[in-house]
Formats: structure tokens, C-alpha cells, sequence
């Protein structure tokens, strides 16, 4: 690739915890898939967070249910961890942009503040705000892993392969 193309390649980064990845967040990725040439999800590592997947399994898992949607946008996306500062991720992953999902009014105030913050960390980095579509709006992986660990139907907010996992976890930590 030389430098005239490198240039135009417009590179998204998609950070998150994923744990697990929902429909809510294959819904912002089909979508972010469409303006970007390039998207990398990126799996946050934080060590006040307690996981209930395993940052590999997420990795992997993530990995799997994107891949379909990378070929239908013929986008090139890449699955990666990270563990500091979002833009220090998004400059080491040579993106412009920082894509982020928005649900509601308080994810608008926390994301606004969180976007002015690593604007001015990093400049050059922009934050791209997508609304969450209707079907998809009051999923939150916090509340959908509840429902999972009270034996509740996941399958309207996880894919299979996510359900699976959960399931998977839970049913080796239940005695």
C-alpha cells in the first residue's frame, strides 16, 4: 500500500468491554462497518472490572460473530486488547476515528465528556456518536449477564455463539 492509499484509509476504533458481545454491539459495528475502510474492535482489559468471560474467549468470540459482517461490508475488521488510555489504543491502531454506541441520555453525558477528555489528549482523534437502533437500544451486557445467571433467556439480546459462552461460564462456576 503506498502512501497516497495509507493516507485515505479511514481506520475506526471500537472500544469496549464486550463481556459479552451483544446485539447491540454487532448492531454498531454493521453500521460503523459502512464509514469506515478499516475497523478495529478493541477489548478493553481493566483490572477494577470483573469479568465474567475471559479477554481470550471475548477476543475469540468476537472474532467469530464479525466475520460475516466484515464480508458483507467488505471492511477489513481486526479483534484486539488493550489496556490504558482508549486513544493511546486508537493513535497505536493508526485510527482517526474513536466509535461509540450511544443508548441513552446518560450514556450521551458520560460519552460527551469521556470524547471532549481524549480530544484533548489527542487532537487528532475524532469520537463518532452512533445511536443505538430501536431493537437494540436497552441492551446492556451488565444487565443481560443478570438475566443469565438467573436462568433467563438471553437469546433476544446475545447471539448463539455468545449464549453459548455465558452458558458455558456459568454452568462451570454453578456447584
Amino acid at each position: 500500500m503506498d502512501g497516497v492509499e495509507r493516507q485515505m484509509m479511514r481506520t475506526g476504533f471500537y472500544p469496549g468491554s464486550f463481556d459479552p458481545i451483544t446485539y447491540g454491539h454487532l448492531d454498531i459495528i454493521a453500521r460503523a462497518a459502512r464509514i469506515v475502510d478499516k475497523l478495529v474492535i478493541a477489548v478493553g482489559q481493566h483490572g477494577a472490572k470483573q469479568a465474567l468471560l475471559s479477554v481470550e474467549a471475548r477476543v475469540a468470540l468476537i472474532e467469530q460473530v464479525v466475520k460475516p459482517i466484515a464480508e458483507h461490508a467488505g471492511v477489513k475488521i481486526i479483534v484486539t486488547t488493550f489496556d490504558g488510555l482508549t486513544v493511546d489504543a486508537a493513535r497505536k491502531a493508526h485510527a482517526g476515528v474513536v466509535i461509540r454506541g450511544l443508548r441513552d441520555a446518560s450514556d450521551f453525558d458520560y460519552e460527551v465528556q469521556m470524547a471532549q477528555m481524549n480530544g484533548a489528549l489527542s487532537p487528532d482523534i475524532e469520537t463518532i456518536f452512533m445511536a443505538a437502533s430501536p431493537a437494540t437500544r436497552m441492551i446492556a451486557s451488565s444487565l443481560v449477564k443478570q438475566i443469565a445467571k438467573m436462568g433467563g433467556d438471553t437469546s433476544l439480546f446475545l447471539p448463539k455463539e455468545a449464549e453459548a459462552a455465558v452458558r458455558a461460564v456459568l454452568n462451570a462456576l454453578s456447584p
